[in-house]
Parts: C-alpha cells; sequence; structure tokens
C-alpha cells in the first residue's frame, strides 16, 4: 500500500481531530498503526486538536468509615502499683546471658565467613561487618538458618491479643495514679 495525497490528507485530517493512530489505521484500510505512527512523525505532525486519550479524572474518595463506638468500661484501680511482670515469651538466651554467642571456630581454625559459610551453619552475624573480625555464628543450624540459641532470639512466638492489651494497660494506669 502507498501513501497517496488524498490518504496523506485523509491522514491529516483524521489526526488533528484527534484520532489514535488505531483508528487512523482502521478508517484508512490496508496499513497497520506503527505505519500511520511513522507516517505522522515523518510529516512532522505533532499538535492535535483533542488528545486521543481520555482526560483522567480524579480518583475517587473513600467513603467515610463511621467511628466506632467506645463502650465505657469500669475501671478498677489496683490497690498497689504492682511491677510489670517480665514476659514469659523472651528467648532463653536473653534472660541467661547478656553476652552474645561466640562464633564457632571451624575444622581449619577459622571462623565462618561469607566465602566459607554453608546451607547447614548458622548465619547469625557477629560483631560488625565493616570489622575484619566479623563472622557469623558457624554452629550447626537447626532447621533454618540459625542455631537453636539464635533461633530463640530471631523468631519470638506471637503474642496473644489479650497480652497485647494487658502490656499497653499497665502502663497507662500507672501514668494515671
Amino acid at each position: 500500500m502507498s501513501w497517496t495525497e488524498e490518504r496523506v490528507e485523509q491522514l491529516k485530517k483524521l489526526w488533528t481531530e484527534g484520532h489514535s493512530a488505531s483508528q487512523i489505521a482502521n478508517q484508512l484500510g490496508g496499513v497497520t498503526r506503527n505505519a500511520v505512527i511513522g507516517k505522522v512523525h515523518r510529516l512532522g505532525l505533532s499538535g492535535r486538536a483533542t488528545p486521543s486519550r481520555p482526560v483522567k479524572r480524579p480518583p475517587r474518595l473513600a467513603r467515610p468509615k463511621p467511628a466506632p463506638q467506645r463502650v465505657e468500661r469500669p475501671t478498677v484501680e489496683p490497690e498497689a502499683p504492682a511491677a510489670p511482670a517480665a514476659p514469659s515469651t523472651l528467648p532463653a538466651v536473653a534472660k541467661t546471658s547478656s553476652e552474645p554467642l561466640a562464633p564457632a571456630k571451624l575444622d581449619n581454625g577459622d571462623f565462618a565467613s561469607v566465602l566459607n559459610i554453608r546451607e547447614s551453619m548458622c548465619k547469625w552475624p557477629i560483631g560488625d561487618p565493616m570489622d575484619k573480625d566479623f563472622a557469623f555464628c558457624g554452629r550447626a543450624a537447626s532447621g533454618g538458618p540459625y542455631c537453636a540459641e539464635h533461633a530463640k532470639v530471631a523468631f519470638q512466638p506471637k503474642k496473644s491479643a489479650r497480652t497485647r492489651r494487658e502490656e499497653n494497660v499497665v502502663p497507662m494506669r500507672r501514668a494515671a495514679s
């Protein structure tokens, strides 16, 4: 198919009216959308009377949610301020030792590093990664990326909603008294 004078004039007219390249290709027949785009660029047609795409509408705003109704409950003041109990979900490592575990030595006497750590080794980082003494724990991993001791620190059990609520209530009562 060749571009005749008539087809070029029709292309110019449709383009300035704001038709898309696909619409123009359908009306002209025998040309593809890409052929229309190429011809438009070769002709130097830039401006359009109207955009080919519809103007974006402003996004719909979400409906405001009704405010939750607060139920007033009678407050019970404790007779003596109780010290908050230590949560029982803290890992055994954190309770018994304030000092971190030292990295384990490998068979060759080196510590586990990025270069020699294996899948079966604990990948708990020990020290500053920028320091030359940085190492990984290197002990045997227990069903995950960490040894049993580091897994206790890394994977805390989820607290129940009641436990979270109780932990948040105790400091509030103390602040009121």
